[in-house]
């Protein structure tokens, strides 16, 4: 019953759909109407260089559908990319219409500080939720996220335990005990069916063992190189 009740959300690349190449805009508009139609109830829309150009397309044909539109700026580190630089992309795609804004963080290199400064630049200039979801790759995210919410983020994304960490999201279970001794906090989360849910798909895991790469908890080396976790991921297995 709670499962039927939880929004489905899913990741859309822009103009990129779910591929690595721009595809017609009538392709566009026919897998957004074709995946409302069945049942999702979030689009997650970004371009990887924060080109706004490439989400305006995607944003439209998603408003007609009704559904959530959740734009995306996408963090890395870099010269240009400032606090200024994000507020003011996050500012273009808010008045383009966006229902919520997602900080993606691909390569797991957003920083405590870093988050903070930035999460609370957002919230003095942007009116929707604003969401965080950062890899753990570097193992700074638990920290990331924890400075976040004392910024005033709105959501987290966090992966049950045994699906957690490295190039996935930090544990659930470890930011519903650190959330749990903060001030007016209420996560109104079962931790016994988290558990079930983490036992589940550890079975699950197990059964695929022998046809997985398995990784290391913490890839320090990714504040170098930079590689985003879906990357990483696909790489190991490769």
């Amino acid at each position: 019953k709670a499962f039927k009740k939880t929004p489905t959300q899913m990741l859309l690349r822009g103009q990129n759909i779910v591929g690595y190449k721009n595809y017609p805009d009538d392709v566009l508009k026919a897998f957004i109407n074709k995946a409302a139609e069945i049942g999702l109830d979030i689009f997650r829309v970004f371009d990887a260089l924060n080109d706004v150009r490439n989400l305006e397309t995607s944003f439209k044909y998603v408003k007609e559908t009704g559904k959530h539109l959740q734009g995306t700026i996408c963090y890395t580190v870099s010269p240009v990319h400032t606090i200024d630089y994000f507020v003011n992309v996050a500012k273009q795609q808010e008045d383009l219409g966006i229902d919520s804004l997602c900080i993606k963080d691909m390569s797991g290199i957003l920083s405590p500080i870093a988050s903070y400064k930035l999460v609370k630049a957002l919230k003095e200039k942007i009116k929707v939720p604003i969401q965080l979801h950062a890899h753990s790759s570097s193992g700074m995210a638990t920290a990331a996220y924890v400075k976040a919410i004392e910024a005033g983020i709105d959501v987290i994304d966090c992966a049950v335990g045994s699906l957690a960490l490295f190039s996935s999201q930090p544990p659930v279970e470890s930011l519903v005990a650190i959330v749990a001794e903060m001030e007016d906090s209420d996560t109104r989360i079962d931790l016994n069916m988290i558990k079930e849910i983490s036992e589940y798909f550890e079975r699950i895991s197990f059964k695929k063992k022998a046809f997985t790469k398995m990784q290391n908890i913490i890839d320090i080396s990714v504040i170098l190189h930079q590689i985003p976790g879906g990357m990483v991921s696909n790489l190991l297995s490769q």
